[in-house]
């Protein structure tokens, strides 16, 4: 007798996933920090950078930059992880977003808010030793603005000046670690980052219009519209008046406007990548803004440096 072909049970449902490995496991919590991409990291790291030689003349305590830069990786992890459990429903109608771990079902809601709330508590452990009340308080700020970023592209027109608020957190909680105090220039500065955040993330929000406009999502590239490339020239434009200011007041030299001047430099060439509005340069133009950070963090710590006497 032939042996009989086996046929599914259909009320049996289908078949369940086979478990993952550890190390797949592991993988996608990786990529649900977003650990594979760190533009995001930088974003948050040379704002932070910049206060923490500015707050200190040039002469930041080592243990505090430390802290800071392990604290930025774990609270940008956390706010991806936080970012995508509000969007697990509008992601995968996203095609750039569509496999990210909780869209494609790799992670549950549960794994994602238990990895989130680990993140925030390494992170809050971070600086406990600097025993300062004020940076408490500001942390807990910090958490409260990362943790509802998300939910603003629900309701404001312009989300991406809330982003840089809750990016530029690091810059009073800078000064508070060096001077137990947040003056007015560190709230200037964090003025500056969120004109330079609606910029680079309108180049962001360009390459995904069309599909935000279907879902419904809010982004300063659909609020701006037809003026979306003017709109991010004159945020840039805002971002280095706003720094050269703080510096001119610190009574900064040379090195300092050479590292704004290339900064402007290379906003420039982003004007050449977004006047079109196409998805792939815009992109480039996002992920370019890695370097006028770097830019002028490199004036700020080399004007300190040849102030001092160089080697």
């Amino acid at each position: 007798m032939a042996a009989m072909e086996h046929v599914p049970n259909p009320a049996s449902g289908p078949t369940p996933p086979a478990p993952m490995s550890l190390r797949e496991r592991l993988d996608h919590y990786e990529k649900l920090m977003r650990l594979d991409k760190p533009i995001g990291i930088l974003l948050l790291l040379w704002p932070t950078f910049w206060a923490l030689w500015l707050s200190s003349l040039g002469h930041p305590n080592w243990a505090v930059v430390w802290i800071f830069t392990l604290g930025t990786v774990l609270m940008r992890s956390a706010g991806c992880v936080i970012n995508d459990f509000a969007d697990r429903k509008f992601d995968p109608h996203v095609e750039r977003t569509r496999m990210r771990p909780l869209a494609a079902g790799k992670v549950t809601s549960k794994e994602a808010l238990i990895l989130f709330a680990v993140l925030v508590i390494v992170s809050f452990g971070l600086i406990l030793p600097l025993k300062s009340w004020l940076i408490i308080g500001l942390s807990v700020v910090a958490l409260f603005l990362a943790a509802s970023y998300p939910f603003t592209k629900r309701f404001f027109a312009i989300p991406q000046a809330y982003l840089g608020i809750a990016f530029g957190f690091g810059i009073p909680m800078a000064y508070a670690a060096h001077l137990d105090a947040v003056p007015a220039e560190a709230w200037w500065l964090l003025l500056a980052n969120i004109f330079w955040a609606v910029a680079y993330d309108t180049e962001y929000a360009m390459v995904d219009r069309p599909d935000d406009l279907k879902i419904g999502i809010k982004t300063s590239a659909i609020t701006f519209g037809r003026f979306d490339v003017a709109a991010v020239m004159a945020c840039y434009a805002a971002t280095f008046a706003l720094i050269a200011w703080v510096g001119h007041g610190l009574r900064l030299g040379t090195w300092f406007y050479l590292g704004i001047a290339v900064a402007v430099g290379i906003s420039l060439y982003h004007w050449t990548l977004i006047r079109h509005r196409e998805g792939p340069p815009c992109f480039k133009a996002f992920l370019h803004n890695n370097w006028i950070g770097a830019a002028i963090f490199a004036g700020i710590a080399l004007d300190f440096f040849f102030a001092d006497g160089g080697f």
